[in-house]
């Protein structure tokens, strides 16, 4: 069995696409879910309106389940010990958007329309993961 990970910026439509693989038949486990599960999170981060989460505290006490094929869903799941991992972009523009609808404060909208714009999950798994093939797909 194999398991991937769905990871890009926060709204650029990795929990769709989860949702959509779940219903095909996927086990989907979320890295939020998986940090509380492991007593990964961290402290709340006032500034970002989210909880930290230990990502490489998690990388050590998870592993995917073998016999199931297993989507893991989350902006951070590019740190887990994967098969293969999925990245989505989306045009800032689109991206400032969502964000914004969703209700995210100005300072977290920018900051993470900024790092959509500098390729900042891509840049990560270069940097981290010398087993990555470049492979590209675009939808409109």
């Amino acid at each position: 069995m194999v398991s991937i990970a769905i990871t890009g910026s926060p709204a650029v439509g990795k929990s769709a696409l989860a949702n959509l693989l779940e219903n095909d038949g996927w086990n989907v486990e979320s890295v939020a879910e998986l940090a509380k599960q492991f007593a990964c999170e961290g402290d709340y981060d006032k500034m970002m309106d989210s909880v930290e989460i230990d990502i490489h505290k998690l990388a050590e006490k998870f592993i995917p389940n073998s016999d199931q094929n297993t989507i893991i869903d989350g902006h951070l799941s590019h740190f887990l010990e994967v098969d293969a991992i999925i990245v989505l972009r989306c045009e800032p523009a689109k991206l400032r958007t969502r964000l914004e609808s969703r209700g995210y404060s100005e300072a977290k909208v920018n900051a993470n329309v900024e790092w959509e714009l500098i390729a900042g999950t891509w840049s990560e798994i270069v940097e981290f993961e010398n087993r990555c093939t470049d492979s590209r797909i675009r939808f409109k």
